[in-house]
């Protein structure tokens, strides 16, 4: 349990830092140790969003949404990432 502590705070003082892929990465190694966390699930999606990855942000969020079907930041981030992949289609149509 410690080292998950460790591990989710070091994910959340890199988000501050501006460092998404390796945030991204140290929630990744949380979810090793505890799939059952959804705030490592919720943190990892900004990470994505934040690296325009629209799809993965997405099924962090539907991941959550399992467990906890009234999470605030799963569906606002879930949103967003709906968002991002409507507007990356719409560019892909226009090429």
């Amino acid at each position: 349990m410690e080292k998950f502590k460790r591990l989710k705070n070091e994910g959340n003082d890199l988000v501050k830092m501006g460092e998404y892929e390796e945030a991204a990465n140290k929630y990744s190694e949380c979810m090793k140790l505890n799939t059952e966390e959804y705030t490592v699930y919720t943190n990892r999606a900004l990470c994505y969003l934040k690296l325009y990855k629209y799809e993965e942000a997405k099924r962090d969020c539907d991941h959550v949404l399992q467990i906890e079907d009234s999470n605030i930041k799963a569906f606002y981030r879930r949103a967003l990432a709906y968002k991002g992949l409507q507007v990356r289609k719409k560019n892909m149509a226009g090429i």
